[in-house]
């Protein structure tokens, strides 16, 4: 897969969310989803076992959240940077992450 698409299953997920609105003040100070609170455990995780510093992944969220991902809801970012890092490394590849946002998708519309 050429580079030019190599974040393409993520950048796609802009047609199923809301276009990116500035987080409010409120929006800050709110309790974190299941879904964030385990996105940082991951991240967690990654650190402890030696894949991803803490200090890349900032630098990461920082450069790519406001560039390339900017677009999207500021509460999303970590989960994207954290994908495209995933990528990056080849930890997984675009067709297996499309398959498990797939199927996570389905598990959703399900409830």
């Amino acid at each position: 897969m050429s580079s030019s698409n190599r974040y393409d299953v993520l950048m796609h997920m802009l047609d199923h969310i809301d276009a990116q609105a500035k987080p409010a003040l409120s929006d800050m100070d709110r309790e974190p989803a299941r879904w964030e609170s385990s996105m940082q455990a991951t991240c967690e995780c990654l650190t402890w076992r030696g894949s991803w510093s803490n200090k890349d992944r900032r630098q990461a969220e920082d450069e790519l959240g406001e560039t390339l991902y900017a677009e999207f809801p500021h509460n999303s970012r970590q989960a994207l940077v954290a994908a495209h890092a995933l990528l990056d490394k080849g930890f997984i590849t675009q067709d297996e992450l499309s398959s498990k946002m797939k199927e996570v998708r389905e598990r959703f519309e399900r409830v």
